[in-house]
């Protein structure tokens, strides 16, 4: 009888902790950001891996060809304006959002606008 009790304990007390462990997720969301400064695989790489480390931020899908970016984040911890100001801060335009400007003079040469001198180079 004992050991029934015991492992009865033992049981619930797994059963305890393993639900404390669950984090409750509060609404989700999924927003597309025009980023028309975004012009190839450099700059994709550079606003997903910057987008990774903000709180919140669950997925990031940059499509330089369309020059969108498409974030999926948590609206408890983080909001669509933060989502823009790390963009901007990365170097890059997000919708209303500019470039914060020492950023953006930090990114490579095929990163930057066209009439900074940057962009795809034309082949003659």
């Amino acid at each position: 009888m004992k050991k029934i009790k015991l492992l009865l304990l033992v049981l619930i007390s797994f059963s305890a902790a393993a639900t404390a462990q669950v984090v409750k997720k509060g609404a989700i969301t999924i927003a597309t950001i025009k980023t028309p400064t975004v012009q190839c695989q450099e700059c994709k790489e550079r606003i997903e891996k910057y987008l990774s480390r903000e709180d919140g931020v669950e997925k990031v899908v940059v499509d330089y060809k369309h020059k969108t970016t498409k974030v999926t984040f948590i609206n408890d911890r983080t909001t669509i304006e933060n989502v823009k100001t790390a963009i901007a801060n990365a170097g890059y335009d997000a919708d209303d959002v500019t470039a914060d400007a020492e950023a953006y003079k930090k990114l490579p040469t095929c990163c930057k606008k066209t009439e900074d001198g940057g962009g795809k180079e034309k082949k003659n």
